[in-house]
């Protein structure tokens, strides 16, 4: 008489939907939101000075402050905070997801091991993390820079070519097809190492830092340090990759034309040499360190809260 035996389950395979957390959704959005908000006109100070090629319809600012107060002058507030709408929704989004994915991308590679990723998996997951959000957000980015390049839009409302967000995603689809909302997308998956950089720096100095402190590498810290960290590792991705965004946003821009991102370069190079990949990087340390300062204080506190909120539920 045969015995039947039971057939042995296979073992279960580690799934990356398994590791996705809306907290960290969550989180992303509310530091991405609050920090857009809050350094606005500096963003687009930051992305006019990238612009600034010499074509004649261009306003000439000496410096962060002229520019920031001549458009006060002309356009008042809302001048200064032309494009955030499409920067809220793609900072919020971008953040979110950057956020969603990155997590989730390292609890899978984490499943099953004790010790903790390394610095070269941090910054594998970080581009991953980058890309994928990437191709859901840039349509968002070219309409916020169409809109940032609105010049005198305050003063007379007729030479506003887009009315806003929504009008500038139909127009820009309607004009130039799929291919012009994705302007840009090439440089951007350039800029997914700015991402993958700042991860890795900041999962690091988190590492390192409670290492110093005899603690678990994932051990909270306080708001000051998550500050410290934060500005550091923004501020050293900054630096490293900075060129990539003047090319995506002249790409993005309007008023010019090129034939792609090899173009850019060249006539920039041409025209403005090597301080040409470098303009407005002043305006753009003084609005990302403390905006991703802000970012990453609001995502580790609210996703501490939401995690512990859940956990207690359950």
């Amino acid at each position: 008489m045969s015995v039947l035996k039971s057939p042995i389950p296979a073992p279960e395979r580690p799934s990356l939907f398994r590791h996705v957390r809306y907290e960290n959704l969550l989180a992303g959005l509310s530091g991405g939101l609050v920090s857009t908000l809050v350094l606005h006109p500096l963003d687009l100070v930051k992305i006019r000075f990238a612009v600034s090629d010499g074509l004649e319809l261009r306003p000439k600012y000496n410096g962060i402050l002229h520019c920031m107060t001549t458009v006060w002058r002309h356009e008042g507030l809302r001048g200064l905070y032309q494009g955030v709408t499409p920067n809220m929704w793609g900072a919020g989004a971008s953040w979110g997801l950057y956020f969603l994915f990155y997590n989730a991308i390292k609890a899978y590679k984490k499943e099953g091991r004790e010790e903790v990723l390394t610095a070269t998996e941090h910054l594998i997951s970080a581009a991953q993390a980058g890309a994928m959000t990437l191709c859901l957000t840039n349509p968002i980015w070219v309409t916020k820079t169409r809109l940032v390049l609105q010049y005198d839009a305050g003063i007379d409302p007729s030479k506003r070519r887009y009315k806003g967000m929504v009008d500038a995603l139909v127009k820009i689809y309607r004009n130039e097809g799929i291919r012009g909302l994705y302007k840009g997308f090439v440089p951007g998956l350039f800029g997914t190492s700015h991402g993958a950089l700042q991860f890795m720096a900041y999962e690091e100095l988190k590492v390192e830092y409670n290492k110093y402190r005899k603690e678990h590498p994932d051990a909270k810290l306080n708001t000051l340090e998550y500050i410290t960290m934060a500005a550091l590792s923004k501020i050293f991705a900054v630096t490293a990759t900075y060129p990539y965004q003047v090319v995506r946003a002249r790409l993005q821009d309007q008023h010019n034309t090129y034939s792609g991102v090899i173009d850019v370069i060249r006539r920039t190079w041409r025209k403005e040499g090597v301080g040409g990949f470098y303009k407005g990087i002043i305006a753009n340390v003084l609005r990302v360190t403390p905006a991703c300062c802000i970012t990453f204080v609001m995502y580790e506190k609210v996703s501490h809260f939401l995690l512990a909120m859940k956990k207690e539920n359950k």
